[in-house]
């Protein structure tokens, strides 16, 4: 055991007891954040356009800001963005975080003096947790990597500009710098594939002890490893024993992920985002990811049945209830105020507050009524697969309204096979029913003949990897969206169908 690792464990200790102490106090602490953002941007122009200093309760910050998403903040954030100051948060922003939006464009998200410390500290935090209860910690002598976008960052207005997960790059602690893979030349490289290609061939001889990405992209470098060597990631590196990852749901990565490793390895979720890291997996035991709630943010939640009504109800944390879907709304030291950020969860704990990240509220079907949802797909499809052996790389759904071959409109899958398999009949039809099972409007629909039982479409193995980079969103932090109201991403896959 090196001195790191050693060192390592009674700082974890350290700071599990502390966190686990902040989450017996989750009411208090975001009491102090409601406040605290509100008095300290209180002289603002966003601030004094809404009325912060005569806030005195959560019901006068409902009727004074609303819920907006980066369009309806975008005058102010592109104020902030062409250099002037004290316009969302006192001052200028310490860093933008570049981004891409799907009606918006290019997006850039403040990031301040006051929130870049917990986008590093909750990092640190969630290993240290693991490290704490598990007692492991001999990963922190080998080698480390993480597969993010690039680090070079340009000015915009003076302020460094670019990818999150760039910038976090700069803030890697100096202890863990010589720990750190790849090079900085080779984290610099623009292109994807090229780039895990070079981080292959430089990992290759290494002491790989922690490997993190969002899923898809690790899958490419343990397939790049596999075709260099002919060995899993698991054989290749023998000290691999921590993935951590984030961004996605890791469950329909789960199967092929494993197999490319070849042996067990611990896993570690986060889920950080560029306007805040809201919680991590701070248990090997527990079900669902800590809801970090001395982070810069105040939360506010939003059923998701009553999101797109015209005044629906914003809940505190200390109104929550279990198990029900609510789009995540957010107000942070970064200069965001009643923001929603696209993403919908739901609690599975109230001591602590445990949640799981359930979608995107724009990512769903509702062609019909039936309103659709992430979870609900992916539960239907992996648990259909499972029982059946087969195994999938990744998948898409959108809805058929005008089928070309007449008849009921349905939902039409398209998925990615390792094998596609011989009866894909008998995969659809156990996936439409379980479906069923979760979605009552949808098996209302099916029942009133309004619609017939989804089709799968077997693709490609590459498609969604040719998909992406066709649309110039390979690797990153780029995903593919699970579902879709419209046929825009199903037009572009039909280009790879494995006829």
């Amino acid at each position: 055991m090196g001195l790191k690792s050693i060192l390592a464990k009674p700082l974890a200790v350290y700071f599990r007891n502390k966190i686990l102490k902040e989450s017996n106090q989750a009411i208090e602490w975001q009491e102090f954040w409601f406040k605290k953002i509100l008095t300290t941007a209180a002289n603002t122009k966003f601030g004094i356009d809404h009325g912060f200093a005569s806030i005195k309760s959560h019901v006068d910050y409902t009727n004074k800001v609303a819920v907006k998403d980066y369009e309806g903040l975008r005058t102010y954030i592109d104020r902030v963005v062409d250099g002037e100051k004290d316009v969302l948060w006192p001052g200028k922003p310490l860093y933008f975080a570049k981004t891409s939006g799907t009606t918006s464009g290019v997006k850039y998200i403040p990031i301040t003096k006051d929130s870049i410390p917990f986008h590093i500290n909750s990092a640190r935090n969630a290993l240290f947790c693991y490290i704490a209860e598990t007692g492991k910690a001999e990963f922190l002598d080998g080698k480390l990597i993480f597969l993010s976008g690039s680090p070079v960052l340009t000015k915009k207005s003076g302020v460094d500009t670019g990818r999150l997960s760039g910038i976090v790059n700069h803030h890697v602690p100096a202890y863990l710098r010589k720990n750190q893979m790849p090079s900085y030349e080779t984290n610099c490289i623009e292109d994807w594939e090229q780039k895990v290609m070079a981080i292959t061939n430089e990992t290759l001889k290494e002491n790989m002890t922690l490997i993190s990405g969002i899923p898809p992209w690790v899958q490419m470098y343990f397939d790049k490893i596999y075709e260099q060597t002919g060995k899993r990631a698991g054989e290749q590196f023998p000290n691999f024993s921590l993935f951590v990852y984030g961004g996605v749901n890791f469950e329909p990565y789960r199967a092929k992920l494993e197999a490319s490793i070849g042996r067990k390895v611990d896993t570690l979720e986060t889920y950080p985002a560029s306007e805040g890291f809201f919680a991590y997996q701070h248990s090997q035991n527990a079900e669902g990811l800590l809801l970090l709630l001395n982070n810069g943010i105040f939360y506010e939640f939003i059923k998701t049945e009553d999101f797109y009504s015209e005044n629906p109800r914003r809940y505190t944390l200390a109104e929550i209830e279990l198990n029900v879907n609510y789009a995540l709304i957010i107000t942070t030291n970064a200069g965001l105020y009643a923001y929603n950020i696209g993403d919908t969860v739901k609690f599975v704990s109230k001591n602590p507050y445990l949640i799981k990240v359930t979608g995107r509220i724009k990512h769903f079907i509702s062609a019909f009524g039936e309103h659709v949802i992430g979870e609900e797909v992916e539960y239907a499809l992996l648990t259909a697969a499972n029982e059946m052996g087969i195994s999938i790389i990744e998948f898409t759904v959108a809805p058929q309204v005008n089928p070309p071959e007449g008849g009921l409109p349905y939902h039409e899958w398209f998925v990615a096979f390792e094998e596609v398999p011989l009866d894909l009949a008998a995969l659809a039809r156990r996936t439409d029913l379980l479906l069923q099972e979760k979605n009552i409007y949808y098996k209302d629909l099916l029942a009133g003949n309004i619609l017939q039982p989804l089709k799968i479409k077997p693709l490609q193995k590459n498609a969604f990897i040719q998909y992406m980079k066709s649309q110039g969103k390979l690797g990153g932090q780029n995903k593919v969206p699970r579902l879709s109201n419209t046929r825009e991403i199903a037009e572009h896959l039909q280009a790879y169908l494995n006829n």
